[in-house]
């Protein structure tokens, strides 16, 4: 069944300017009044639509909180400090941003009786016992970053249970997709870049390491239905629940991009988590969520630059249709 319309609501998106936020600006503007929080660290004002109500600053700074949070309906968390390097070389900066300043949200969000979709990660996961990873496996992140996230995590479901507040919480396992830039935006979108320049596709270890790679377009259904199901205080993963081995992806991406770039190997990251894979039985019960986009798919869409078309359906929710328009 589908969820209800998002309608004729205020709704806030944190990182609006960003990877993920934009294309969630994207899919609510039609029929809502929508507000951008951003300071444009990493987003772009070019992603943002001129329809979207725009308040520049940093998610940590209480004052401009409190501004965008004003009278809202409904909050999309999707601000972050998102490197894992960065919250390793600086913890206490990525806790401020990614716990401290989400847990003022929480707090806010409860004065203004407002629905929170609380974006997380799979890095909360740590090294997985077993796969498919399900929302109840062991949770023993490898860096501040994932620390952060499970922190937040927990406190999203927390203030369900303790004051009511309506919460969903994403797991976020490997996104990808149009927007995605800069130094930490992925080994897809570096892969590509290496693969348009005919420069090596370098991967790191012996490629055998695996990941559940998503589209952008999927996780914004996920967070739609997070956001009109009835089932809150949860938490749920998005993925695919397929594996697709790193070497294996850097030969889709040289094919797609009819690159004749060498694949060459370097040191693996340490402490790098060896497989991933996302139990979606979950989010498919619950939430009516499944991915449609299958990774050569996206894959193509990235190398011809062009954008999985999206519109939303009866149902007020995201509707993909591959690059020709089927």
């Amino acid at each position: 069944m589908g969820s209800p319309a998002i309608r004729d609501s205020t709704v806030l998106v944190t990182g609006g300017a960003g990877f993920v936020g934009s294309h969630l600006v994207d899919a609510l503007l039609p029929h809502n009044e929508v507000r951008v929080l951003d300071d444009f660290s990493s987003g772009r004002r070019e992603y943002v639509p001129d329809d979207a109500t725009v308040i520049e600053g940093d998610v940590g700074d209480e004052d401009v909180l409190a501004r965008a949070m004003d009278d809202v309906d409904l909050v999309f968390h999707q601000a972050a400090i998102v490197s894992v390097t960065e919250s390793v070389d600086d913890p206490q900066r990525s806790h401020e941003t990614n716990l401290e300043a989400s847990l003022e949200l929480l707090e806010r969000a409860r004065r203004e009786d407002a629905r929170v979709v609380v974006a997380s990660s799979a890095a909360i996961y740590g090294h997985p016992d077993e796969l498919p990873v399900t929302e109840s496996a062991s949770m023993d992140p490898t860096s501040p970053y994932g620390i952060q996230k499970l922190a937040l995590d927990q406190y999203a479901r927390l203030y369900a249970d303790l004051y009511d507040l309506a919460t969903v919480t994403l797991r976020y396992f490997n996104v990808y997709g149009p927007r995605q830039q800069g130094p930490y935006s992925g080994v897809i979108s570096m892969f590509l870049d290496q693969a348009r320049a005919g420069e090596p596709i370098t991967v790191e270890g012996d490629g055998s390491q695996t990941r559940d790679f998503v589209h952008v377009s999927d996780v914004v259904r996920a967070n739609l239905r997070a956001a009109t199901t009835e089932t809150v205080g949860r938490a749920y993963n998005v993925g695919t629940g397929e594996r697709t081995a790193i070497r294996t992806l850097a030969e889709t991406v040289r094919n797609v991009v009819d690159s004749s770039s060498p694949i060459v190997h370097r040191d693996p990251r340490p402490g790098d988590v060896r497989h991933s894979r996302a139990d979606v039985s979950k989010a498919r019960r619950e939430l009516d969520f499944e991915a449609r986009v299958r990774l050569e798919t996206g894959l193509r869409a990235l190398a011809n630059e062009t954008e999985l078309a999206a519109s939303t359906d009866s149902t007020g929710l995201v509707a993909d249709r591959t690059p020709d328009g089927s």
